[in-house]
């Protein structure tokens, strides 16, 4: 029995050696991403399902897709919430990782959605094209944020209310220059009770439309 338990954890360890290995190479994690599927985020506040949908905001979905698969997300830190606007996240808390993704610039998406309440979108720069992990959910109906860029992707299906708990009582204090630089680290030592995710996986993930076949040309 003990043989099998030392089997299991070194079988896992190399399974995260090998998702850590991928993070480090950002132009590498570029496969499209199914038409639609859900998210699942195991948090420390409770669970909650995120439905994407790609043909809202194809770069976005896609982004999304390969962080998810590859576990970026995972334990990562809710380091900025607001009450009555969003909560954001997508920093990941290993530096290591981190520093591969400053520069991982993401092309915009046309913005097809509204900034509705529950809908989940990239943060962004003032600059154009300058999405990377950074993500947010909207407590509430936020859509002047449409005409700036910030274009949804998906939208909070179940866990709602586990997303309206996260908590707040930090506000915007995290400091994400030092984030990007100590990871976990700082924040643990300095914000304690941030909620953060424990997994975030794919599931009910459906394949892309086929191509519609060309028209018989008349003979």
């Amino acid at each position: 029995m003990k043989k099998i338990l030392v089997l299991l954890l070194f079988t896992a360890s190399i399974g995260l050696g090998q998702a850590s290995k991928a993070l480090m190479n950002p132009a590498a994690l570029n496969q499209k991403a199914p038409a639609t599927f859900n998210v699942k985020f195991d948090t420390s506040a409770g669970i909650f399902v995120v439905a994407v949908h790609r043909d809202w905001a194809p770069n976005g979905a896609d982004r999304f897709y390969n962080l998810v698969k590859n576990g970026f997300y995972d334990d990562c830190r809710f380091f900025r919430v607001v009450p009555d606007f969003m909560v954001q996240w997508g920093i990941n808390g290993d530096p290591s990782i981190q520093q591969h993704w400053v520069g991982a610039d993401l092309k915009d998406d046309p913005v097809k959605q509204s900034n509705k309440r529950g809908f989940i979108t990239y943060a962004a720069a003032s600059v154009p094209n300058s999405r990377t992990t950074q993500v947010f959910i909207n407590f509430k109906d936020n859509s002047p944020l449409d005409a700036q860029r910030f274009a949804p992707f998906g939208q909070v299906t179940s866990g709602m209310d586990v997303v309206d708990k996260i908590n707040s009582m930090y506000g915007q204090r995290p400091d994400q220059s030092q984030i990007q630089t100590q990871g976990n680290a700082y924040l643990n030592k300095n914000f304690p009770k941030l909620d953060y995710i424990k997994t975030a996986t794919i599931e009910g993930a459906t394949a892309a439309a086929p191509a519609a076949p060309a028209p018989a040309q008349k003979k």
